[in-house]
């Protein structure tokens, strides 16, 4: 079983807990006063960092939303009051990719860069990585912090990062064929968009030898079907990993795959309450994810409400760790639910139900109120060879058996829709 610090990720329950106090201290003393978002949201909330003792003491700080920060971003332009240290010592600039609304740009000083390499050296350690593979990272790289953390997590495991930015989908399989890649880290949608360019340019995967995928960006890699896709396309294991722009890599799957993904719990502290009356839930119940971050001096998010949907486990895994588990991985997000006819819909429950025919190749999920009656449209592209009416009819029977719906389901012609390198957007909701 490989670590990335064996020492911290076997400790006691007590000792990560003194270990999160430690840390919470210590960057409570130096954001106090310094950083202006926080020292007014805790004098509003009249609230003193001498007031956390324990870590049973962290309610005592007033939750925080992306909403907050994104209002802090616009009453002082170009990067809010969540900033701790004068511009000068920041050296990284990036923003979230504003698929929930207006990005949000995070700063980063060397040290917090350096701690978000050790979060994802706890990824890619995770998934059993080492200084003998070779990892290949097909992006052009962009704001959107997306997988840029990777590359400096692959310095610290001193794995050779393989950059592919700069060419389409076939000259990177060549490139992963010709190098001998042995793992990629992308987004679950573009690992299925690289099979389908194989498959489309007969071009030869059984070259590629690679092993790993660390997938993030979107749900697919926790959505039984889609994973289970991924990797009977490439013959290689498929590893969760959860994060954002403005909190952190947080989780990871390890090498067991006991069903869920680790919270780094020496670099993050995790709550799970109720996402309306905001109580906490007991453990194994889903909730919304609060989280904070501890190595992030710089840019801070303390009790953030991520939206996530998640369940704890904290019984120790197979591989050794103790780190808490998310069981699932993140099950959804809380504003992603819709009522279909009195039915709560996520959109990773209908790809879970879509990705089980294999015919299927690309799909849009629609949800429309028509005079005040829900509806569940899906658009199916095949793959070829496929019979159009078993395909409708299987995904039909899927959906009407497990979400007790009947959707309206059409066979678009292949190509008609649109293909993703980075986050996919397949789930739409209009009102008519």
């Amino acid at each position: 079983m490989i670590y990335f610090d064996h020492l911290v990720e076997t400790s006691s329950r007590k000792s990560l807990c003194s270990l999160q106090i430690e840390k919470l201290h210590s960057m409570l003393q130096k954001i106090n006063g310094s950083n202006r978002f926080y020292t007014k949201k805790f004098d509003a909330a009249g609230v003193g960092t001498k007031d956390i003792r324990t870590i049973q003491d962290l309610p005592l700080l007033p939750l925080t939303t992306k909403a907050e920060l994104v209002q802090a971003q616009k009453d002082v332009l170009p990067f809010g009051t969540n900033t701790t240290f004068p511009e000068s010592a920041y050296s990284r600039f990036h923003q979230t990719s504003g698929t929930t609304g207006t990005p949000l740009r995070v700063l980063d000083t060397p040290e917090s860069w350096d701690w978000w390499g050790r979060c994802w050296g706890h990824v890619l350690a995770g998934a059993g990585l080492t200084e003998n593979d070779r990892l290949f990272v097909p992006f052009s790289f962009g704001p959107f912090i997306g997988f840029w953390a990777a590359v400096e997590g692959a310095r610290q495991i001193k794995t050779l990062m393989i950059p592919g930015g700069g060419r389409d989908s076939l000259q990177r399989l060549s490139l992963m064929k010709e190098l001998g890649a042995t793992a990629m880290c992308c987004t679950p949608t573009y690992a299925l968009r690289l099979a389908e360019a194989a498959e489309e340019a007969d071009f030869d995967m059984g070259g590629i030898t690679l092993q790993k995928l660390i997938l993030a960006g979107e749900p697919g890699a926790n959505v039984p079907a889609t994973k289970a896709r991924i990797e009977a396309a490439w013959q290689a294991k498929c590893y969760d990993h959860a994060g954002a722009s403005e909190v952190g890599a947080h989780s990871f799957e390890c090498e067991s795959q006991p069903g869920g993904t680790h919270i780094i719990e020496s670099e993050f502290i995790v709550e799970v309450l109720n996402p309306e009356t905001l109580e906490a839930v007991p453990a194994g119940e889903r909730g919304e994810l609060i989280i904070t971050n501890l190595g992030r001096i710089g840019y801070p998010v303390i009790r953030y409400r991520s939206g996530d949907l998640v369940r704890l486990n904290q019984e120790p895994c197979a591989c050794g760790r103790t780190f808490a588990r998310f069981e699932g991985g993140v099950l959804g997000r809380a504003d992603d639910m819709v009522v279909v006819r009195g039915i709560n819909i996520f959109p990773s429950a209908v790809e879970n139900l879509v990705r089980r025919c294999e015919e299927v190749e690309e799909f849009r999920i629609t949800v429309s109120t028509e005079r005040e009656m829900g509806n569940l449209a899906i658009e199916l592209e095949l793959n070829n060879n496929s019979n159009p009416d078993k395909a409708r009819n299987t995904v039909e029977q899927a959906v009407r058996n497990d979400l007790s719906l009947r959707p309206e389901i059409t066979i678009v012609p292949y190509g008609t829709l649109p293909r993703f390198e980075m986050k996919a957007k397949r789930f739409h909701v209009k009102n008519i």
